[in-house]
């Protein structure tokens, strides 16, 4: 017997039945919540102190997939230099850490 059986037999009984709907609603809202609001939040959280421990120098990608170097940081936005002497200001909630090393353009 597989569980759906286990629980369509249980609210088949006279009093269970009023309560089988409830325990089915609780039961996919523990499932969503495990597999998927609280990995979500974890990720937030770690984006989130990554965003706080960047410094200058650090090699970042924005959200619209430029990559570049942090020179300054303010309380909102991070200039970063993505070529020679070309620095753009973009909000801080825009960027993410980049592990990869960013090579200058061959001239």
């Amino acid at each position: 017997m597989n569980l759906l059986s286990i629980l369509l037999q249980a609210g088949a009984s006279g009093a269970a039945s009023n309560y089988s709907g409830i325990l089915m609603m609780v039961l996919i809202f523990v499932v969503f919540y495990f597999f998927m609001i609280r990995p979500q939040q974890k990720r937030q959280k770690d984006i989130k102190k990554q965003r706080e421990a960047m410094k200058a120098g650090d090699n970042v990608v924005t959200s619209g997939g430029i990559y570049g170097k942090v020179k300054d940081i303010k309380e909102t936005t991070i200039l970063i230099e993505i070529a020679d002497n070309v620095r753009i200001k973009v909000d801080k909630n825009s960027v993410f850490a980049s592990s990869e090393d960013i090579q200058a353009p061959a001239k």
